[in-house]
């Protein structure tokens, strides 16, 4: 993690230099948005999109500290505020070209995108934006340098951060592209209709041959084209994600300390392999519906976009509309209509849906766990079967899923009520721009394709208004999945914080080849004192003993040795590259082929075949040896007495210094424990073994013998000998 944490660093001072830059030269234009109007004797109006983009250069030049995800957009924004802002303050100047004297600039567009630039900005601070972009940035700070391809270039090597912010950069712009084009056939709809009403086949075919048609062929291909690119975006950010959180979820047994954690986090394999997925794109594959992250964004910025642009044509339409039945003009009349009637939409949803959110929290758990007991009965089928326990186990399950199917039942009413009213709302947001426009038409004050214009105008602002009314179910989804991934990230950090918690770590000094335990003191998580050992010094190449009732913190020892126990205190010396192997009661078996379960934790080709069925023939499993390729669930193929003999032939192939045996022979008969303890000693003559057993006899078979004798309320290791003298 420090060379992760580094490089994220380095990725975020990256950023510093080109934003400062941009904040500088809108700062630049802002100034000279300013300035023209007094230079040209404009009117105050004038010199408001200099304000604006004053304030977007402070913004801009502030984001430098916050999330990289955002920094696209405001670099994206203030870009544009230059790009537009130019060809607006040449053509307030004179000096736009002739030939485009009937298109000039829209003032309007400059000003747009620098609000939106600090509207980023001011989003940015919000706490629960702050979750949501924790995550996603690990992705847009990515140090590592991948390979990608644009067609029919050839591929290239850049930084997955570089590619990732220009794949998002371009679907922006071809979004903003795709938002332009449906507001030009707005305009093609109201002259389309106006040849419609007026009978006038010319422009009729003119509007659709030369307007339309093109215009959708654009607009289809611009489509196409932003659906690949959005998939491969989502490919190479899952993968990325995914690969991010397994290491840090297996790295430095993080896995393990999670597991110790009060309140430890949930189904990690669900949040790794479900909701990373739901994060990015919420897990749509095309058979469904759902939204994550980059579609939220694409959405906002494609929303609030659509809202601006016909925001602009809905207020012109309407600029000279009457109260009804009165005479007083009310400028943007309509526009005020769309955002009283979007905002009362908004808050009715919000109040009727809000316990969704927790709702869907808590569904996503109850599924987990419902799956995870599933798979469970699954791996524990034959003790299950042993013991009849499939009423028990039905019972369990049962519990389960009714707790699910409660949960489900009373998200289907919230819904219901959600869906009752957005429904209602969604039906009666087409007829309301008609009723308002119905009295100009019938006047004969406007013409059909003015008031279907209109109407169209109106629904875009409209819809885009009720962003909030209508996702919002797929929000309150999108925001328990933030919640579990960061619940998930904050355990790991937890986890991260015990790595050098417990008993220190020393390397002994050069020559020696003892284990030396001094004061050291074992605790449980919950703070209790369970084992204590003054001072023990484990030589190389002995073999020992240890006894001592269930739970005296046997196993415990065994788990400090090994430097994964972070409860206690004390120093544990052993010698530089030591190399420890524990063998548990019951060893974990992969799913696959025999060779990858006998050759774990090695990877596929450490060993030869010839050395693999040496090391079964020694651990008494000669008749597997001839079926190294068969894959099997072989945790459940072979007896307990099996697995164990298995695990053994792992440490035949590893050779380990030390050899910590955890009861790892208690499932086989005496004498076949004895054979295995002889022919460890012959094939590891060099390894230290140290075991725990209750076996009387197991003492036997060992030089050493240590015993946990109680004292207060712990236990002490103590030398036997020593025990038993006091």
């Amino acid at each position: 993690m420090p060379e992760q944490g580094s490089a994220w660093n380095h990725a975020v001072e990256t950023w510093k230099k080109p934003m400062k830059l941009l904040s500088l030269a809108v700062a630049l234009f802002g100034l000279a948005a300013l300035a023209q109007p007094v230079v040209l004797h404009m009117n105050f109006a004038a010199a408001f999109l200099g304000i604006v983009a004053l304030v977007s250069a402070a913004t801009t030049f502030r984001s430098t500290a916050i999330s990289s995800f955002l920094k696209i957009f405001v670099g994206i924004f203030s870009t544009e505020t230059v790009v537009f802002g130019i060809p607006v303050l040449i053509s307030r100047a004179g000096y736009w070209p002739r030939a485009f004297a009937g298109n000039p600039p829209p003032e309007s567009l400059p000003l747009t995108v620098a609000i939106f630039s600090i509207l980023v900005y001011a989003v940015a601070q919000l706490r629960t934006v702050g979750q949501i972009t924790r995550i996603a940035d690990r992705y847009f700070n990515a140090g590592e340098t991948n390979r990608a391809r644009i067609w029919p270039f050839p591929s290239f090597a850049a930084r997955e951060r570089r590619i990732a912010v220009a794949m998002v950069v371009f679907l922006v712009l071809i979004n903003q592209g795709e938002v332009g084009i449906i507001v030009r056939l707005n305009f093609f709809n109201r002259a389309w209709f106006d040849a419609i009403q007026n009978r006038d086949e010319v422009a009729f075919w003119t509007q659709l041959l030369l307007v339309f048609t093109p215009y959708a062929f654009i607009y289809v291909a611009m489509s196409v084209v932003e659906f690949f690119v959005q998939s491969m975006l989502v490919v190479r950010w899952r993968t990325w994600l995914t690969d991010h959180f397994v290491s840090r979820w297996l790295g430095l047994h993080n896995h393990y300390r999670i597991s110790l954690l009060s309140g430890q986090t949930d189904n990690p394999d669900q949040r790794i392999s479900e909701d990373i997925f739901r994060f990015i794109n919420g897990g749509s594959d095309g058979s469904n519906s759902a939204y994550g992250l980059y579609d939220f964004s694409i959405l906002l910025i494609s929303t609030v976009t659509t809202l601006v642009s016909f925001s602009i044509v809905l207020w012109t339409l309407s600029a000279s509309f009457t109260l009804p039945f009165t005479e007083i003009i009310f400028p943007g009349f309509l526009f005020w209509v769309a955002v009283i009637y979007a905002a009362t939409g908004t808050l009715i949803t919000h109040l009727i849906g809000r316990p969704l959110i927790r709702l869907y929290f808590v569904r996503q758990h109850m599924e987990a766990d419902f799956r995870f007991s599933l798979a469970r009965l699954r791996e524990y089928t034959e003790q299950v079967a042993l013991l009849g326990g499939e009423g028990a186990e039905k019972e369990i399950l049962g519990q389960r899923f009714t707790a699910l199917i409660a949960n489900y039942v009373a998200v289907i009413f919230r819904r219901m009520r959600v869906t009752a009213f957005t429904a209602t709302f969604g039906q009666l947001s087409p007829i309301i721009p008609f009723i308002f426009t119905a009295p100009f038409y019938f006047a004969r004050k406007i013409q059909l394709g003015t008031m279907t214009q209109t109407a169209g105008a109106f629904g875009q602002v409209s819809n885009s208004l009720t962003f909030f009314v209508n996702y919002y179910t797929y929000l309150a989804g999108f925001k328990s999945v933030v919640d579990r991934l960061n619940s998930f990230d904050t355990a790991i950090d937890e986890a991260e914080a015990l790595r050098d918690a417990g008993p220190e770590r020393v390397v002994a000094a050069a020559g020696v080849s003892s284990l030396d335990l001094d004061d050291l003191a074992l605790a449980l998580p919950d703070g209790r004192h369970v084992v204590e050992v003054k001072h023990l010094k484990l030589k190389g190449a002995e073999s020992v003993a240890v006894s001592g009732p269930s739970g005296s913190g046997k196993s415990t020892l065994f788990r400090a040795i090994a430097g994964i126990w972070p409860y206690g205190k004390g120093r544990i010396s052993k010698p530089q590259d030591l190399s420890v192997m524990v063998l548990p009661p019951k060893p974990y078996i992969p799913i696959g082929t025999l060779r990858s379960a006998v050759t774990y934790p090695a990877v596929a080709g450490t060993y030869r075949d010839e050395e693999i069925r040496a090391a079964l023939i020694d651990a008494q499993l000669g008749d597997l040896a001839g079926e190294l390729d068969r894959e099997e669930v072989w945790s459940q193929r072979l007896s307990s007495g099996e697995l164990q003999r298995l695990a053994l032939a792992r440490a035949l192939l590893t050779r380990p210094d030390w050899l910590l045996l955890d009861e790892s022979t208690s499932a086989v008969e005496e004498a076949l424990e004895a054979e295995l303890y002889a022919m460890l000693a012959r094939r590891l003559p060099n390894t230290t073994i140290v075991s725990i057993g209750h076996r009387s006899t197991l003492a036997e078979l060992h030089r050493r013998r240590l015993e946990m004798t109680p004292e207060g309320d712990h236990f002490a290791l103590r030398d036997a000998l020593e025990a038993a003298a006091e």
